[in-house]
């Protein structure tokens, strides 16, 4: 179902010629893709992510195993753009022992009174795990650009601000990212994007039906109105820190189940180019075990 291609066509460049608006949110895909209709192509989308879920699973034993890389994901989206429900759906196979999800929410004194990166930097995956951020240290570029009274809670010195204060945050991220990747955590990064027309569809969904009526917070729909913002913000963090060692892939989210399936091949794909292997054992070691597994059967 999904190729290079499609993989090509979802991932940013890493040239600084990136602009969002290239990236349609309802891309309906390659020629076979848009020959299916709706439900003949969820059925496809779904049974894909199953396959791809028995892959992760077996991927992410190794991952464990051979113990040198961990595999940090990042999802960053407007409201309603997916990212519970593709956490959900795409990581469903995997062992929770080998998986660590953090949801960033409002930061707390404590991190406040730190630098920007230090939550993240303790939330991180040890060697042989995956770590899932659902939105990220990205949210210090996007929600605190858009609303700049957030910068002043914290309390950066008045001389270390101004113009350039997001350029700064983007070469920090691209140091931080860079340091990670030479240190054998692997980055990739999802931005699942939705159209504004989509999110006030799901939006009204979820004020509709009793059993989503908890998905739903009135700050979404405050958040709404700064829609340009935040796509503008969205814009030139893409282009600014999607890198070699650490891409971003604009993922159309218009489709909840195509968009699932994108996300889960790139994961599947980003470990299995991995060189992991089970460690082996050594002669030495080997005698052992016989003599272990003699001593079991005498028993």
């Amino acid at each position: 179902m999904l190729n290079r291609e499609i993989v090509k066509a979802v991932r940013a460049p890493t040239d600084g010629s990136f602009r969002l608006r290239d990236y349609d949110p309802a891309w309906t895909g390659p020629k076979e893709m848009r020959a299916l209709k709706d439900d003949a192509l969820k059925k496809r989308a779904k049974a894909y992510v199953a396959e791809r879920n028995a892959l992760l699973s077996e991927a992410q034993e190794k991952l464990y195993a051979d113990d040198r890389y961990s595999l940090l994901i990042l999802f960053q989206a407007m409201d309603a753009g997916g990212k519970d429900g593709t956490i959900k759906h795409v990581m469903s196979g995997v062992n929770p022992q080998g998986v660590q999800v953090y949801s960033f929410k409002q930061p707390s004194a404590e991190e406040l009174d730190h630098n920007f990166l230090w939550r993240s930097w303790r939330a991180l995956p040890e060697r042989g795990r995956i770590g899932i951020f659902n939105r990220s240290y990205y949210e210090e570029v996007l929600v605190v650009r858009v609303h700049p009274e957030i910068l002043e809670k914290q309390r950066i010195p008045t001389q270390l601000e101004g113009k350039n204060i997001w350029k700064d945050r983007f070469r920090d991220i691209n140091a931080f990212e860079r340091h990670l990747w030479h240190n054998g955590t692997v980055v990739v990064k999802f931005f699942l994007n939705v159209s504004k027309d989509e999110q006030r569809r799901r939006f009204i969904d979820r004020l509709s039906e009793e059993d989503k009526l908890w998905k739903f917070s009135l700050s979404d729909l405050h958040e709404r109105k700064f829609w340009n913002r935040y796509q503008a913000a969205y814009d030139e963090m893409i282009r600014a820190t999607s890198t070699e060692w650490a891409p971003w892939y604009v993922v159309p989210a218009d489709n909840k189940w195509k968009m699932r399936a994108i996300v889960s091949h790139i994961i599947c794909e980003t470990i299995g180019a991995l060189d992991l292997r089970y460690p082996t054992v050594s002669p030495a070691q080997r005698k052992e075990m016989q003599r272990a597994l003699s001593a079991l059967k005498k028993e």
